[in-house]
């Protein structure tokens, strides 16, 4: 066991940049995945995620700071091991830890004494001092809080948001044992300028639900709001500009087509899954869920009603998604509700592409795996001109929102893109 190596362990949106912050401030990082395409490419110096560039992982490979792979039991070389692996919903939106606890098994046989180990992935509380305790403690024969150390730091990435910095977002940690908690500070201390110490780690991971819940609760009032709004005539953008400009007691939240990545539709779910346990209900999260959950057929009907003005339907029509990503200007689809909208727009009978410059080939994956391989389309002035309808379903800087303006039949907008430019022309609508 190296007294400076930092093993990281799911090297996707959270574990690769987090890995780039440690080897950038001086630690030796190994990292772990078991996609043999993504070590291999980082091995090469290639970056597979579009804000992190080829350059800043050549930068810490080549100074020996920085190498991946997947032989689990090389974890025995690092001094900490930081889990970011995944936390789905499974079909009946209960918690899935199928890769928190694989990863666990994986490397139990390996831990050795003094060891840290850290969970970063979204959960539900007391994940880290049971479930995942249980799995390491059984396949080590070592005890958590006596012989490693335990402890639980959520991750807050951002991505495509450039205010975003591993470095300065200030961190959660919260470990089994204080001695757990002051292991933890004193690893993370080295690359993370401001450190938020929590009494457990079962606080520590209701921290990260609530912020997430928080999001969830406040964009679901501004689509429900967004909806009842149009009835009136009025433009939810409108309302939320000026309302902004108060000083205190007012957060902006955009409505939109409903929510995607891979944190707000699915963390608030893990609390209330757990909170049934306990015999409480969370009929709040539940009922923003409802909201978010029903906008992509708001945002259909809105299609529908576009296609109806110069006596069209959804069936037979020719539609243009613009954006597969789940948000502006980032190359990550999971849970987007773009692909909800496809899956709702070619059962109506449309005949659906997409344009989307950070997407060019869709990737396999669980929920929508019989997407993969579709192709975006280039935008073009013949090419928009061909369909019957474009619908904006993400906002990238990258895609030419004038040329949409200038060649659409019609437009129906899902996040303002267009609302300056085209707001009260009839071929215009927004959802």
């Amino acid at each position: 066991m190296s007294s400076s190596t930092i093993g990281i362990i799911g090297l996707g949106y959270v574990g690769l940049p987090l890995s780039l912050q440690f080897a950038r401030t001086g630690s030796v990082v190994l990292g772990f995945d078991i996609d043999a395409l993504k070590t291999d490419a980082l091995m090469a110096g290639q970056s597979y995620i579009l804000h992190i560039s080829s350059a800043a992982v050549q930068a810490q490979r080549n100074a020996g700071r920085f190498a991946a792979t997947t032989d689990f039991s090389r974890v025995r070389e690092c001094e900490a091991i930081i889990i970011c692996v995944p936390t789905p919903l499974a079909r009946h939106r209960d918690p899935d830890l199928t890769y928190v606890l694989n990863t666990g098994r994986a490397i139990a046989p390996h831990l050795q004494r003094g060891q840290l180990v850290v969970l970063e992935s979204t959960t539900y509380p007391g994940t880290t001092d049971t479930e995942l305790r249980e799995v390491l403690e059984a396949g080590s024969g070592l005890k958590a809080g006596e012989d490693f150390h335990l402890a639980f730091s959520p991750e807050r990435e951002d991505p495509g948001n450039p205010q975003s910095d591993v470095a300065v977002i200030p961190k959660i940690v919260g470990g089994l044992t204080p001695a757990c908690r002051e292991h933890a500070l004193a690893v993370y201390g080295r690359a993370i300028k401001t450190l938020v110490p929590v009494e457990s780690c079962r606080v520590a991971e209701a921290v990260k639900l609530t912020e997430n819940i928080f999001r969830a609760v406040n964009i679901a009032m501004v689509n429900e709001l967004k909806v009842v709004y149009a009835a009136m005539g009025i433009d939810i953008w409108d309302v939320i500009d000026a309302a902004k400009t108060k000083p205190f007691g007012f957060m902006p939240f955009y409505p939109g087509p409903g929510l995607g990545g891979h944190c707000i539709p699915i963390d608030p779910f893990y609390l209330t899954w757990k909170a049934r346990q306990y015999g409480q209900e969370t009929r709040f999260i539940e009922l923003a869920g409802e909201v978010n959950t029903a906008m992509p057929a708001y945002v259909i009907q809105r299609c529908g009603e576009a296609l109806a003005s110069v006596q069209r339907t959804i069936k037979g029509s020719r539609v243009l998604m613009i954006g597969i990503a789940y948000k502006s200007n980032v190359d990550d689809d999971r849970e987007s509700p773009a692909y909800v909208l496809w899956e709702m727009l070619e059962h109506e009978g449309a005949q659906v592409d997409y344009h989307d410059p950070h997407v060019p080939v869709i990737r396999p994956s669980r929920e929508h795996a019989h997407f993969a391989g579709r192709k975006s389309v280039p935008l073009s002035t013949a090419e928009i001109q061909g369909y019957d309808l474009v619908l904006i379903a993400t906002n990238h800087k990258a895609v030419d929102a004038e040329l949409i303006a200038a060649n659409a039949r019609l437009v129906v907008d899902s996040r303002n893109v267009l609302g300056t430019r085209m707001k009260g022309q009839s071929h215009y609508f927004k959802a």
